[in-house]
């Protein structure tokens, strides 16, 4: 999905054990003319709905490509990324994840929403020398506090074989479910919908074999308990929350902060949903850049 991506923007490739993951990074910069030393690292991953990729952040992530490297790819099994046919797990994130940040090298600050920030909060009490900083938007497990996904009509609805594909190709793979779902669920305002929005996570959802890693969100294979995790946390953490975010609320952020001293500030984005980033990019790259001062 180069085509969705800002100017100066282009695609690199990692190879991981289980496939090809695209990333997207800065063709020409300063700090690729003549600089001293290479830039830092700057990691940007998607949450895991049906067409997402790392489109989401595209909004974001321009503002900070003078200063950083940035690394923002499309996750196996996602965008233009290497799509195996497998039922995905949570250990098959972590794995990704550990593979993409052992290749970079370095304890990186790392940028992700949603269940994918979750898991990186999984990992990081794990292997905290991969990070130096999580800035997290809406991080969830989906089982918070026992408040489990998983056991929601529609997941078991979703686990139904045959009828799991056809509620993707029905709610997930065609523009107009697309536009509903983001006007209707992940925006605040959903005159902040554009084409391009749509465009992007419609060809994300159609490529062969998406449905596999959408699925396994859908279903609740990747659900668990994040708040069993966030007490062992150790990597300087920031939440950010749209306000009116539908799946996991600011109260469930707050929470979530309140069992360990090291998430110094839950802040809200007023007028913003699940994908404040993507909907009120500037205010979340005003809090970005006040974290990684």
């Amino acid at each position: 999905m180069l085509q969705f991506h800002p100017p100066g923007f282009g695609q690199q490739v990692i190879r991981t054990s289980l496939g090809v993951m695209v990333y997207y990074t800065q063709t020409s910069s300063p700090w690729l003319d003549g600089a001293s030393q290479p830039a830092s690292p700057l990691v940007f991953l998607h949450s895991l709905g049906g067409g997402s990729s790392a489109y989401e952040w595209s909004k974001v992530y321009p503002a900070f490509a003078t200063t950083y490297r940035i690394i923002a790819p499309d996750l196996i099994g996602w965008g233009q990324s290497t799509h195996p046919q497998r039922d995905y797990r949570v250990d098959d994130y972590l794995q990704i994840f550990t593979e993409l940040l052992e290749w970079i090298g370095e304890p990186v600050p790392v940028v992700a929403s949603s269940l994918t920030a979750g898991l990186l909060i999984r990992l990081a009490t794990q292997r905290p020398d991969l990070f130096s900083l999580l800035f997290l938007v809406a991080p969830a497990g989906y089982a918070d506090f026992g408040a489990d996904y998983g056991q929601n009509l529609a997941a078991h609805i979703a686990s139904t074989p045959g009828v799991d594909r056809f509620i993707y190709s029905l709610g997930a793979a065609n523009e107009l479910a697309v536009q509903n779902f983001l006007a209707q669920f992940l925006f605040a305002e959903p005159s902040r919908v554009t084409p391009e929005m749509v465009a992007a996570y419609l060809t994300s959802a159609q490529q062969l074999n998406a449905e596999y890693a959408a699925l396994a969100s859908l279903r609740g294979d990747l659900c668990f308990d994040l708040a069993r995790y966030v007490p062992q946390l150790q990597v300087p953490t920031v939440f950010v929350w749209g306000e009116q975010s539908r799946f996991s609320s600011p109260v469930t952020g707050q929470r979530l902060a309140s069992l360990n001293s090291t998430i110094k500030q839950v802040q809200p984005i007023q007028q913003a949903g699940v994908l404040a980033h993507l909907e009120r990019p500037s205010a979340v790259v005003s809090a970005l850049r006040q974290a990684l001062c």
